[in-house]
């Protein structure tokens, strides 16, 4: 017995499944920037497709949590400003590019990372507003033609 015929299948949900695809195969390749727990967590959750009841009770965490911490880790991922940054690397020191690393990538606040590298806060502020200005004058510069001279001054027609 047929109980119910289904409508053909509009165009519009190949293309809805290949944009969503695209963006699952990026994640996925970014996800080897990571490690410690948050690489862990994501390759259980992205490429081994364990559910987050299952992520939670061998983390020994709640099921909420996992699901934050995921998303978290997923849009910042996703942003892709670390990802600029190494785009970018020969305009930042080897100090600027751990900075955007913790910061963007890993999610530490600037207080944990002036106290993970026994520096000021005041000092984590100017690493990471030096690296917001070149990511914004990349950005806006189609050539990507910046010059940075002195350790830190901008120079750039704009």
């Amino acid at each position: 017995m047929m109980e119910k015929i289904c409508k053909n299948i509009s165009d519009e949900l190949p293309a809805k499944k290949e944009k969503y695809r695209d963006k699952v195969d990026l994640l996925l390749s970014r996800i080897s920037l990571l490690s410690g727990e948050d690489k862990l967590l994501m390759i259980m959750y992205w490429k081994n497709g364990n559910s987050l009841g299952q992520i939670s009770r061998l983390a020994g965490v709640g099921r909420l949590n996992i699901a934050r911490r995921i998303h978290k880790i997923t849009e910042r991922l996703m942003e892709g400003k670390y990802i600029t940054c190494l785009r970018y690397r020969d305009r930042f020191t080897m100090r600027e590019m751990a900075v955007a690393k913790e910061y963007f990538l890993l999610g530490l606040s600037m207080r944990a990372i002036a106290g993970k590298r026994g520096w000021s806060y005041y000092r984590v502020r100017q690493i990471l507003q030096r690296i917001q200005l070149v990511l914004e004058l990349v950005n806006e510069d189609s050539n990507g033609e910046l010059s940075i001279e002195n350790g830190g001054t901008i120079n750039a027609d704009i």
